[in-house]
């Protein structure tokens, strides 16, 4: 994983493999609004709703990039942040479980 300092706060941001992938497919406004779900996050990372079952620890914040609901997940603690991965509700959970295993 990647690692951001980040002026807001004193938490650090870390970037999955898979998360950093996704993001360069982004175009500029999609870039923009992924942005600010990230800058929410980092404010509160309690703001995602936490799993539990396989999932647990991971948080997952839902937010609207080009009028469409995307999930985004993430894990946290008082130091850090680690976003997981991004994407639509058609197959989220399934391939964020998949990840979660390797």
């Amino acid at each position: 994983m990647k690692k951001r300092n980040t002026p807001l706060d004193k938490r650090k941001i870390y970037i999955s493999a898979a998360f950093g992938r996704k993001v360069k497919k982004l175009q500029k406004q999609e870039k923009k609004e992924l942005d600010n779900a990230v800058l929410y996050i980092l404010n509160d990372p309690s703001i995602g709703e936490d799993k539990v079952g396989d999932l647990s620890g991971v948080s997952v914040h839902k937010f609207k990039m080009n009028k469409h609901l995307t999930l985004l997940s993430y894990t946290y603690d008082s130091a850090d942040i680690n976003l997981l991965t991004f994407g639509s509700h058609e197959n989220f959970y399934r391939e964020l479980k998949k990840y979660k295993k390797a």
